[in-house]
């Protein structure tokens, strides 16, 4: 074997390396969050050292103190914190925050810590350890294979699991709502009613109402979810079934929703969202969708790939726990042709996600 074989081998021995223990990087980032590392060096207001750090975690065994400095090392190197020089020692460095880690404290209303603990749960971890049995079997998903019922079908019989899922998409849909209102407003411009389609427990439609007060806003969810919900001068909340009927409205926004659905029942979801526009009689009417919109492989560079590969783990993730998929433009634009739509405009502006018009 010469040289060149042999660096080849090694290059590819490391990375086969690197992707066996990728899971580490999140078990790290759990780690912090079990200990509320993010939330002691906020609160420390200057660069914080690991002696400081190590000192300030409440209940550290002493003999792991050292062992701080090893775990922060690759919270660093993953992006999450970052090392800075102390203002009185131009050779003691100290830990700050990054953007990413921002986003995980608890005090933060856009905080993705509920997201990260129910991802990372042993509980929604297991359907992974069966996806190569899946395969093999005619289960739906992944989800079935390791529960032996589907994932909503769990969660609505199991009030712990169902209060996490929930906790992680209302902190999303808080991020998604801030973005929504600040970058696309022209979205919601001329329109007098909405209905906001599997909105939950009121997080977006709530913001939207707030920031336009012409706008009548409507959640429609299933009626166990909207029970006990109490609206406001122009917020109300209807039970019902996105399968069966959509209340009638100028414009219709599913944030989420469709990934989470096949293709015969996204079409089923289309068409009634169309029945609804065409009811609520304004011309110009309209679906809005929040969803991934995965990019073309030819179009990935160094500098998007992370945003692309983030997507593919979203995709991979829908076909472990449900039975959707996350969808390229020309999937869907098969969608919006077999639901009888006419046209309709992707709005890349929301990160991993895109703002789609769907148009009768």
């Amino acid at each position: 074997m010469d040289m060149g074989d042999a660096n080849e081998l090694l290059e590819a021995h490391a990375h086969v390396w690197n992707h066996v223990y990728s899971f580490i990087r999140s078990m790290s980032l759990k780690c912090a969050i079990d200990l509320g590392i993010p939330e002691i060096i906020q609160n420390h207001g200057n660069p914080m050292t690991i002696t400081e750090l190590a000192a300030a975690l409440p209940m550290l065994n002493p003999t792991k103190a050292c062992d701080i400095d090893r775990l922060m090392r690759i919270l660093v190197h993953s992006g999450f914190f970052a090392r800075r020089k102390l203002d009185n020692d131009a050779q003691e460095v100290g830990y700050v925050l990054t953007n990413a880690s921002r986003l995980l404290l608890k005090n933060n209303p856009l905080s993705v810590t509920p997201l990260l603990k129910i991802a990372l749960d042993p509980f929604f971890l297991k359907p992974w350890q069966v996806l190569g049995t899946w395969f093999q079997n005619d289960d739906s998903s992944p989800f079935v294979t390791a529960y032996g019922k589907a994932a909503y079908d769990y969660c609505g019989h199991d009030p712990s699991v169902n209060n996490s899922f929930n906790g992680a998409m209302a902190s999303d849909a808080r991020l998604i709502a801030s973005v929504l209102i600040d970058k696309c407003k022209g979205a919601f411009e001329g329109l007098g009613s909405l209905v906001d389609v599997g909105g939950g427990t009121e997080t977006v439609a709530k913001a939207i109402a707030d920031a336009f007060p012409h706008l009548d806003c409507t959640v429609l969810d299933l009626p166990h979810v909207v029970h006990g919900l109490q609206g406001g001068n122009n917020l109300k909340y209807v039970g019902g079934n996105m399968f069966e009927a959509v209340p009638a409205a100028d414009a219709v926004i599913l944030k989420w929703i469709f990934h989470n659905w096949n293709d015969e029942e996204c079409v089923t979801i289309l068409k009634r969202c169309k029945e609804a526009i065409s009811e609520g009689g304004k011309v110009g009417g309209k679906v809005i969708i929040v969803d991934i919109v995965v990019m073309d492989e030819e179009k990935v560079s160094e500098e998007n790939s992370k945003t692309f590969e983030t997507q593919l783990f979203m995709d991979m993730t829908m076909m472990a726990l449900l039975t959707g998929r996350e969808r390229r433009e020309e999937e869907w634009a098969k969608l919006f042709c077999a639901a009888d739509f006419s046209d309709y405009k992707i709005i890349p502006i929301l990160g991993l996600r895109s703002l789609i018009e769907v148009y009768p």
